[in-house]
């Protein structure tokens, strides 16, 4: 999706102003760790990531647009004439860059999550975002675009039945799970942004359910 260049430079320029106590209290707690976003094509990890990076004044990263610039190939060409192993290839070893680079919110593939090497650097490094959609919403969203390699064919509401039975066990070893539904993409940030941060705060500064918050 194409952004204008006054919203790019915002999403790429970390600045250290923050938006609000609720921003800078989840930054504090992620201690330079990034946040990766994973799930299948249509959950939204590019617009909610990019509006999450704003929020949080960090860089964004989609993962596959890297993939196309290191490769100087579109995803589908590098399906097309290199398959779809070499893409997997490609893809763990951008990612295990990224996720060396400083902090970032990054957007990952739908197969990204399922490589076990790629798993582990997420682990060591950042927090996954889990952006769970049901069905209906995942189609509706991928109908609106024509690049998507692995929905080229004649029943492309049954391959992604099959990718949702084999993909969301696997997605599931995420830090978190956040339900990603037709709530405005701001409304996705904030539950987003509330999740880490309930997550990520030490158990000691929770309030306890037999005395007063």
């Amino acid at each position: 999706m194409a952004i204008d260049m006054a919203d790019e430079a915002t999403i790429l320029r970390g600045t250290e102003e923050r938006d609000g106590p609720a921003e800078s209290a989840l930054l504090a707690l992620l201690n330079g760790r990034h946040i990766v976003l994973v799930g299948l094509m249509g959950a939204g990890k590019t617009s909610v990531g990019k509006r999450l990076a704003q929020r949080l004044h960090l860089p964004f990263v989609d993962s596959d647009n890297a993939i196309e610039e290191s490769a100087n190939m579109t995803i589908p060409e590098i399906f097309k004439l290199r398959g779809e192993a070499e893409f997997r290839s490609g893809e763990r070893r951008v990612i295990a860059r990224l996720l060396g680079e400083p902090q970032q919110v990054i957007a990952t593939g739908g197969g990204a999550y399922m490589d076990a090497e790629t798993r582990l650097r997420i682990r060591e490094r950042g927090i996954a975002v889990w952006l769970k959609a049901e069905l209906p919403v995942l189609m509706r969203r991928v109908q609106r675009r024509h690049d998507r390699p692995l929905l080229a064919n004649a029943d492309p509401e049954a391959t992604m039945r099959d990718l949702m039975a084999k993909r969301y066990p696997v997605y599931a070893e995420a830090d978190l799970c956040i339900l990603s539904d037709e709530q405005p993409h701001e409304a996705m940030v904030t539950r987003v942004i509330d999740a880490l941060s309930a997550h990520l705060e030490p158990a000691s500064d929770r309030p306890s359910r037999d005395r007063p918050a």
